[in-house]
């Protein structure tokens, strides 16, 4: 078989680039760090590259999700600090308000520090994150959650919801809490509080106490009226919220009062018509800024008359059972805060393995192992060098050069 120059030239050219494609090929994987370098390298492990590169676009999507929510729960932790730090002074200011020792003018100087506090808790309600959006006022975060009405009186429009975020693909984390569960509610199991109405005796209460839990009427809301029988001695009627007589009788100073399973201790001369009503918390006042409105409406105007200064003690120790009752569910709202950093850690540490093997997965498909690449690079360049002088050999031979 005659095998003509132009045929060896092409077989030789074309082993001389199959070596050298196969040469750059190996220096690119080097070069890369990568045995998969194209799809058609290796398309199964290609294919299931791009599966293992989106679970940790995604991963990585939710560690970012973690990182804004831990820092908008940081934020209503410090601020839920604050409020817990200011109802506590303000507190501290309605007991010694409370002292009979003080006069108009002392109250009034009391009254100007307690309302510095209440602006603040009114800021601390306002506050914002770092993007300027609301902590307070669930999806409504664009604008104030708490705002003043016309008599001056401060309301809540912000959301109803609570602000949730997605930290995991299986966890909805609500990430800030709406300012009408902080500041407008108390926590389950607050307990009774009495409250006097616009009354014109000097009665005032102590109280109530829970006496028997167990009673059938425990947990109602009730209604004690004064009145005065034929002889012009005062006498009580307490009337559940269906309007059913409870107990009646007349009126002793200073001796308790029982009914649905409370006791109420009073002090004073009722006038007829005075009422104290009692209830549990939740069905009483549970704004915390309506219970600084009120000991500042007493505290700024002076206590004259027994009347007046009945009401003003009646209105202490009404706002201080609530400001407990308000403390109890910041502290409580403040402790569910603390819960879901502490969760946050324990899905990072989750998200953190999860991304290790992630990454472990990518590397076993598409990384090179260098101790094979380098000895297959020198292979091949030895294969390169190999074509090439099998060409210049072959490109010398020529009868032409025996020929004398």
């Amino acid at each position: 078989m005659r095998i003509s120059t132009v045929t060896m030239f092409e077989q030789s050219v074309s082993s001389m680039n199959r070596q050298q494609g196969e040469f750059m090929k190996v220096g690119q994987q080097i070069a890369s760090g990568r045995r998969v370098v194209n799809p058609s390298d290796d398309p199964q492990a290609a294919s299931r590259a791009v599966g293992v590169s989106q679970s940790q676009a995604v991963t990585q999507q939710y560690a970012d999700a973690r990182v804004s929510a831990r820092n908008a729960l940081a934020q209503s932790e410090s601020v839920l600090n604050s409020v817990s730090n200011a109802i506590t002074g303000g507190k501290t200011l309605l007991v010694q308000a409370a002292s009979d020792t003080l006069s108009d003018v002392d109250r009034q100087s009391v009254a100007s520090e307690l309302r510095g506090i209440y602006e603040t808790l009114i800021g601390q309600a306002n506050a914002t994150d770092g993007n300027g959006r609301y902590l307070f006022g669930g999806y409504k975060d664009d604008s104030p959650p708490f705002i003043r009405d016309g008599d001056g009186k401060v309301a809540y429009i912000g959301d109803q919801s609570t602000r949730a975020q997605r930290i995991d693909a299986s966890r909805l984390m609500p990430v800030a809490d709406n300012g009408a569960k902080i500041f407008q509610s108390v926590a389950t199991g607050a307990g009774y509080i009495a409250e006097a109405g616009d009354n014109t005796g000097n009665v005032t209460f102590k109280g109530p106490q829970v006496t028997d839990p167990a009673d059938p009427g425990f947990g109602e809301t009730y209604t004690l009226v004064f009145d005065e029988d034929g002889g012009g001695n005062p006498i009580f009627e307490v009337t559940a919220a269906d309007g059913s007589v409870v107990t009646d009788g007349a009126y002793v100073p200073g001796q308790p009062i029982a009914f649905g399973g409370l006791g109420l201790t009073l002090e004073g001369s009722p006038a007829p018509g005075d009422e104290i009503r009692v209830g549990q918390a939740e069905a009483m006042n549970t704004d915390l800024f309506k219970s600084f409105e009120k000991a500042l409406a007493v505290l700024e105007n002076p206590a004259a008359t027994p009347a007046e200064k009945a009401g003003l003690r009646n209105t202490l120790n009404t706002v201080m059972r609530e400001l407990d009752n308000g403390l109890d569910n910041v502290l409580t709202v403040r402790a569910s805060v603390g819960a879901r950093l502490n969760e946050l850690d324990v899905v990072d540490a989750v998200g953190g393995n999860r991304m290790m093997n992630y990454e472990q997965t990518m590397s076993d498909l598409v990384d090179l192992d260098y101790a094979e690449a380098i000895s297959e690079y020198s292979l091949r360049q030895v294969g390169l060098q190999a074509a090439q002088r099998a060409f210049v050999d072959i490109k010398g031979l020529s009868l032409f050069d025996y020929l004398r």
